[in-house]
């Protein structure tokens, strides 16, 4: 292997000024919903007393998810000593740091009362799954920048691996706060169970390398710098592994349900009459998230293609979304069972499923998450050297041989 050096983008081209101004504009526009939504009240969006968690949250979820698997690379450099992806490492930092801010962006948002956060801050109750969270997201963004400093800063190298180590074990304990968080709400029947915690942890496997990809990919084609085949495969790969742990996990999750009588309602409701749910559900987790990127990784001929890789990529990110949406809004949709084996009926509209339709706002608000960021990330790589200047197999690839003349 030859040394890796590190360098950073010009960031002088029309095309990376273009692309800081669409992100802006995202960002303008989610902030424009936000004061919208404050401004008029939440009325304005699609959310009701029954259905609290809209769109935003379903964004938010996804890329706080996102940001502990796309630690995952630098995790498997320093943790596990496996030498292609150590030049990885960095941007792999970098991008999980700038998902979980632009996911805590759009929490921050949507709360309504943004204000309150400091209560939050300040008064914390240890009973709740929620104030641990806070301390969770606080403490990965710590340890992640101290990872990134002791990467980048020759004289701290020597504690790298430590570190690592540390943001290895702290991100695995963050997914599972997160996927606790509807594991432990024991009043919504499509979220109570046990395997939410593995399975978001598998999720964030999935979710964080496909934008790693989508992110690593775009970058070396639009600054020019060589990526081996080597490298891309070998993530590709891993991708197709994490979409299968997942989609194992969510058949365990809704045949554990099926096993249990109390359960049949809400499981008929997300796999068969479940209209849009059941729609997002098999259509686009299942069948475009998880099968067609299978297919496009994994066949002999099609798994080849760069475009078909961020294609693979880019539909695990549409079938991450649709996941969110059916556990998060699909969940609160169904009704409470507040008697069961009886039906209820009353001015509240117990018993009945709750119409959601998300509006412009949560939608805008929801993109400017993903477009602080892609805007932190773009920014990064022009003022730190995140990025190596090549990729190509005689950098990655241990095993690699050169060409004979």
């Amino acid at each position: 292997m030859k040394k890796v050096m590190f360098q950073t983008i010009e960031g002088n081209s029309s095309g990376y000024l273009g692309l800081l101004g669409l992100l802006a504009a995202f960002i303008l526009s989610g902030l424009g919903s936000a004061w919208e939504m404050e401004h008029n009240g939440h009325w304005i969006t699609g959310m009701t007393n029954q259905v609290v968690w809209g769109t935003p949250h379903v964004f938010a979820v996804f890329l706080i998810v996102a940001a502990s698997g796309a630690l995952n690379i630098a995790s498997i450099g320093s943790v596990f000593h496996k030498a292609m992806y150590k030049p990885l490492a960095p941007l792999s930092a970098l991008l999980a740091i700038a998902l979980l801010l632009g996911g805590l962006t759009v929490l921050v948002l949507d709360l309504g009362r943004p204000d309150r956060l400091i209560v939050a801050m300040t008064s914390y109750n240890f009973k709740s799954i929620f104030a641990w969270n806070i301390i969770l997201y606080n403490g990965f963004l710590v340890i992640v920048a101290i990872y990134i400093w002791t990467m980048m800063d020759r004289p701290m190298n020597r504690y790298k691996d430590r570190v690592g180590f540390a943001a290895f074990v702290w991100r695995l304990i963050l997914t599972t706060g997160t996927g606790s968080i509807f594991g432990f709400l024991v009043a919504r029947q499509a979220y109570d169970a046990a395997i939410m915690a593995p399975m978001f942890i598998a999720m964030s496997f999935s979710f964080g390398l496909a934008i790693f990809l989508l992110v690593m990919m775009a970058a070396y084609q639009w600054t020019g710098r060589p990526l081996g085949d080597a490298l891309l495969f070998r993530l590709k790969n891993l991708l197709g592994v994490f979409i299968a742990g997942v989609l194992f996990l969510v058949a365990i999750k809704h045949l554990t349900n099926l096993y249990a009588t109390e359960h049949h309602g809400v499981e008929s409701f997300i796999l068969l009459d479940g209209g849009i749910y059941t729609f997002l559900f098999w259509g686009i987790q299942i069948l475009l998230g998880s099968i067609i990127p299978l297919i496009l990784l994994y066949h002999p001929a099609l798994g080849k293609s760069r475009l078909n890789i961020a294609i693979a990529a880019s539909l695990v990110i549409l079938g991450g979304l649709a996941q969110m949406y059916v556990i998060i809004i699909g969940g609160q949709a169904y009704p409470l069972p507040l008697f069961p084996g009886h039906e209820i009926q009353s001015s509240f509209y117990d018993g009945v499923v709750a119409e959601y339709i998300p509006s412009f706002y949560e939608f805008m608000l929801g993109l400017s998450g993903i477009a602080v960021a892609m805007l932190i990330v773009t920014t990064a790589i022009k003022i730190l050297k995140f990025l190596p200047t090549s990729l190509e197999d005689a950098v990655t690839d241990p095993h690699h041989k050169p060409e004979e003349v």
